[in-house]
């Protein structure tokens, strides 16, 4: 092939098709479809939201399914646990491991129900409610970093839907 004749391939190949002069730049991708699928967003923003929280709880070496059974068992003293797995929504197996390490951490005390010998009611300990003291302290934290991304008024907006929201229906 002639220098002329390669000069002309390499010039084509570096042509964009004319559906290139139209996408935004990347910065501003655009997402097609999912720009109509709430459960995007969602999904989007839950990450950001766990992420944060992750973060924030760190230094109090406890992680996310610690801190909610720990806030249900707090505002709920003596709950069986097959009541905290379903507040919570964790597999009744997985549960039982986070009790285990909460229990082993001497933050919460399993005691047999009085009502039924079968099952465990649960409670926060001396240790475990002065511990809890300094989790929902981050927790806040992280809560006011929700409310910095999102603006005061769309947080309370976001969580007075999310509350009305029955997901059991």
């Amino acid at each position: 092939m002639t220098r002329a004749g390669k000069l002309a391939v390499k010039a084509n190949a570096t042509e964009l098709p004319a559906s290139a002069a139209t996408e935004p730049p990347r910065d501003q991708l655009a997402r097609g479809e999912l720009d109509e699928h709430i459960g995007y967003f969602a999904r989007r923003f839950q990450i950001w939201i766990f992420q944060d929280l992750i973060k924030t709880l760190a230094s109090a070496d406890i992680r996310i399914s610690h801190y909610s059974v720990l806030a249900v068992i707090e505002a709920n003293a003596g709950l069986a646990q097959s009541e905290i797995a379903e507040a919570v929504g964790i597999e009744p197996a997985r549960l039982v491991r986070v009790l285990d390490e909460l229990e082993q951490r001497g933050l919460i005390q399993r005691m047999r129900s009085a009502s039924d010998r079968r099952s465990h009611a649960l409670f926060l300990t001396s240790r475990g409610q002065t511990s809890f003291e300094e989790i929902k302290r981050l927790a806040r934290q992280h809560e006011a970093h929700v409310i910095a991304k999102l603006g005061t008024a769309k947080y309370k907006s976001l969580i007075t839907m999310l509350r009305e929201i029955d997901l059991e229906a």
